[in-house]
């Protein structure tokens, strides 16, 4: 029996319309509450995979029959055979091909805005994981900051708009995700810049790149500045570009802040988590707009489905830049650190070049929600 199939790009444009969409997800059930596909108008039933496989008659009723039905296991096999099962009964349902597994790599391009002489930014939403990266075009020339492990998605993107990928920038050592930073510049002999206080144990040659640095890309006028911002990593950079726009790392969010501990240190790196929020970037101009490296809820994504938000706006409405006291701020970041990222010390090490593993490992390794913020 033939049945139909939804990939994480059509999720995905469901998510960003806001459409409805009924999921039966038969992953098991602590599966599915530590992380499932998240959409504004997205209904939710969870009935494992083993609960199904004498029948889904008990389950019928509880399907409506007046919008999209899609089931969802963690590879893409179990959600097939329980579409069938659906399907025989009379149900029309589809399921998502490769699972949470090509949920959590699908990454999407969004443009987020011109710059001065010709130059354009992009945001690549990774939406199942919240990881967001960037490529700032100018004059044939692309820069790539944090870039996921699934290259081809910059490689692809470059080449079909003609640009060659001259810089790629990591804006902290992550240990959320695998940095695709050092694959990308290795496929393209682009220079590789990393915060030098971030890389003292990484095994691979790198530009290091200091508070201050103007890097250029494309014509003058549109330059990357480096702006030194600690707290969640000791080497946290942002980067102010064409004066419009704040790269903000994972530092701050749309509608949260930066975790200080994944490196163990978070009562020695929470007071430069303020110093960063609440000094540097409040010099920083309040027009500049806020492109963070990740998103932790589907309400900060804006219609377009990209994540963006100006400075000023935040001083007002995010609750971690609107705490006065010192001694509050940090009981408050260090008693709501969320769970750690999965395989989060294997990440760091792989992301140092002190560790690899093949494709399939590191798929594991990454799945899951981030959790690099704190709210």
């Amino acid at each position: 029996m033939t049945v139909n199939t939804m990939t994480s790009k059509e999720v995905t444009k469901k998510v960003f319309n806001k459409e409805e969409l009924f999921i039966l997800d038969v992953r098991n059930e602590s599966d599915f509450a530590d992380w499932k596909i998240e959409g504004e108008n997205f209904d939710y039933l969870n009935v494992p995979y083993f609960e199904l496989l004498d029948g889904v008659e008990g389950i019928l009723a509880k399907i409506p029959s007046d919008k999209d039905v899609l089931v969802v296991c963690a590879k893409g096999r179990s959600s097939m055979v329980v579409a069938e099962m659906l399907s025989a009964a009379g149900l029309l349902v589809s399921s998502l091909t490769g699972g949470m597994s090509a949920w959590s790599e699908h990454i999407e391009p969004v443009k987020i805005g011109d710059l001065k002489d010709g130059g354009e930014i992009y945001q690549f939403v990774r939406i199942g994981k919240g990881c967001l990266s960037y490529m700032i075009l100018s004059n044939g020339e692309a820069a790539i900051i944090d870039a996921a492990r699934m290259t081809n998605v910059y490689l692809d993107f470059a080449n079909r708009i003609g640009a060659k990928i001259t810089h790629i920038f990591d804006t902290h050592l992550h240990a959320d995700h695998i940095s695709g930073g050092r694959q990308l510049a290795e496929k393209t002999n682009a220079i590789y810049l990393l915060p030098p206080k971030d890389a003292v144990d990484v095994t691979f040659e790198y530009e290091p790149l200091e508070d201050g640095d103007v890097v250029t890309i494309g014509n003058a006028s549109i330059n990357i500045h480096a702006l030194y911002s600690p707290g969640h990593t000791i080497g946290s950079t942002s980067f102010v570009v064409d004066e419009k726009f704040l790269l903000s790392g994972d530092i701050l969010f749309i509608d949260s802040i930066g975790r200080p501990d994944l490196a163990g240190l978070a009562e020695d790196w929470v007071g430069d988590l303020r110093e960063s929020l609440y000094t540097r970037y409040k010099e920083l101009s309040g027009e500049l707009i806020i492109l963070p490296a990740h998103f932790m809820i589907i309400d900060e994504l804006n219609a377009d489905g990209s994540v963006s938000e100006k400075l000023s706006t935040l001083y007002e409405t995010n609750h971690g830049l609107n705490i006065e006291d010192e001694n509050e701020f940090t009981k408050m970041v260090t008693e709501n650190l969320p769970p750690q990222p999965n395989a989060y010390q294997d990440i760091r090490e792989m992301n140092m070049g002190r560790k690899s593993t093949d494709e399939e490992t590191q798929r594991e390794m990454e799945i899951g929600p981030n959790r690099c913020a704190v709210r």
